[in-house]
């Protein structure tokens, strides 16, 4: 396909004149073993009834045809020319500026990575896919190329990493930390998962940490460490005349081998064969195209437009949540060079609708039941897909992926993209605090059966153990279910049950009493006060 047959497309398809490409690097491979899981699998949706001729063959473009660098805006990729011949690995080590460490920590971690070639090949074939940018965005800001390294120690480049303290991505971004640098984190995406967006966002924040504590391994530390906890370790040593600088300040092991790690790596990329390991070849010109993404569109039928596995295509673009990609938000994905030519050519062909999911505000709160009879979806189905627990109300004003109609051609709004949330209640009803008199022999096991409840609530309200005995007419505090009832418009009357014989006998109180009172269940006359929990 031509460049001139691109032009007469659809404005849909002119959208798609692309960026970055890509190569005929290593194919895509399943995340290893021994790299961090990937999330639970999103649901994926039915093909569309109308699925186009697919092109699944690679559409190459002539070197005469050169397609603009969107990532580069101005520059024309040449796949013949020389310097995208060249190795990335060449240009990686020249780019190389860090002091060298030398130590038992680095000695250690070359230990490790030698007697696991397997892992390092899975590794480096999985980071080659994303050096290219990393590197030129590196080199971009006069950075040391050692940073373009880093997800190595990170995540072993996988994209959709999450660790034991929820940092996610290539970068490994914690929650706050990837809200500071403005990656949007909602039901609908990720953005530290995103590689473009991520890789902003990490250099960024290394940036400012150079900024800081002027020194690259210091940086480094506190990319790993936390900011604060680097600056406090600096004030430590300045209040003891120490020295400050990263050998000398006392931090986690973790910490203290994350250096060391990267250095290990430094010394691999400079000499494989000094540790019998080898690097995948990696030519000097992206990897992938960016994709301009104008309407929403599945998930399913982008990669199935690409002529993609839908695994493959998500590990272009692992910051979706759910099985459609919102234009609003994400206004580019990432394909290889020669998927995005046949995107563009099926894109350009196909006639039933690009989104058959679309967000819904719920306008009250509602049982998952009723939101899907309210929507059309079975509600295993509206529960799946939108990830809600058992047991559990949609809150008012949360958003819901559900079906779009045939009748509904708007796209997801902006507003709604970025800041969709779900919110969830209980699905239980609301408890009021009892408080009753203990008698001769209560125990917490005694009372919790008689409400019951369990003994470990009965001991941590009352703050008790949980084979204490009560005293005898000590209050014992107790929540338990009951069920509301509407207050009179102007007076408040409350009951007063009076043990009498074993019986309660009710009569309506004073306006003015000031509590409800209630027989205990025990029957032993004991006097309950019972309150609305706050």
């Amino acid at each position: 396909m031509t460049l001139s047959s691109l032009s007469r497309l659809s404005p849909l398809l002119l959208a798609a004149l692309l960026a970055a490409c890509a190569t005929t690097t290593p194919p895509m491979e399943a995340p290893a073993s021994d790299t961090p899981p990937s999330p639970p699998p999103v649901a994926t949706e039915a093909a569309p009834a109308a699925a186009p001729a697919v092109v699944t063959a690679p559409v190459r473009v002539m070197a005469a045809e050169l397609l603009e660098d969107n990532l580069r805006p101005g520059e024309k990729i040449d796949l013949d020319a020389p310097d995208a011949s060249a190795d990335l690995w060449v240009r990686l080590r020249q780019g190389f500026q860090l002091q060298d460490l030398d130590d038992d920590w680095v000695r250690k971690a070359e230990a490790w990575y030698s007697a696991r070639p397997d892992y390092v090949e899975r590794m480096t074939t999985r980071g080659s896919r994303y050096l290219f940018h990393i590197v030129d965005e590196v080199e971009k800001r006069g950075m040391p190329a050692e940073l373009a390294l880093l997800p190595f120690i990170e995540s072993a480049f996988v994209t959709h990493a999450v660790s034991t303290a929820k940092a996610t991505g290539m970068w490994q971004f914690m929650p706050a930390t990837g809200r500071d640098f403005d990656l949007k984190q909602n039901i609908f995406r990720d953005d530290r998962r995103d590689v473009l967006a991520s890789t902003r966002a990490a250099l960024d924040y290394l940036g400012r940490l150079h900024k800081q504590f002027g020194d690259w391994h210091l940086a480094l530390a506190a990319y790993n460490w936390g900011q604060g906890n680097m600056q406090k370790a600096i004030a430590r040593n300045q209040k003891a005349g120490l020295p400050t600088d990263y050998a000398s300040l006392k931090m986690p092991d973790e910490t203290r081998y994350y250096v060391p790690k990267l250095q290990a790596v430094k010394n691999i990329v400079l000499n494989p064969d000094r540790y019998a390991l080898s690097l995948p070849a990696v030519a000097n010109h992206p990897y992938f195209l960016s994709v301009k993404i104008e309407r929403d569109i599945d998930v399913a039928l982008a990669a199935q437009l690409a002529g993609l596995t839908l695994d493959t295509f998500q590990q272009f673009n692992p910051q979706m949540n759910k099985p459609v990609i919102l234009a609003a938000a994400t206004q580019q994905v990432l394909l290889p060079y020669d998927q995005a030519s046949a995107f563009a050519e099926n894109l350009a062909r196909h006639t039933g609708p690009l989104a058959t999911w679309t967000a819904w505000v719920v306008p009250k709160t509602m049982s998952p039941a009723d939101a899907a009879k309210r929507t059309g979806m079975a509600e295993s189905a509206l529960r799946e897909i939108n990830r809600i627990p058992p047991k559990m109300l949609v809150k008012a004003g949360s958003t819901l992926l559900v079906p779009r109609a045939p009748h509904v051609h708007d796209d997801v709004s902006e507003r709604l993209a970025d800041s969709a949330s779900l919110s969830l209640a209980p699905d239980a009803p609301p408890l009021r605090r009892v408080t009753l008199k203990a008698g001769k022999g209560d125990t917490v096991a005694a009372i919790a059966a008689r409400y019951k409840v369990r003994s470990e609530q009965v001991a941590q309200w009352n703050k008790v153990g949980s084979s204490a005995r009560f005293k005898p007419g000590q209050a014992v505090v107790v929540y338990t279910a009951f069920k509301p009832t509407a207050a009179p418009a102007k007076t408040t009357v409350a009951t007063r049950a009076v043990a009498k014989n074993g019986k309660a006998t009710v009569r309506a109180a004073k306006p003015a009493a000031p509590r409800n009172l209630a027989k205990d269940r025990g029957g032993k006359g004991r006097n309950v006060v019972a309150s609305a929990a706050p």
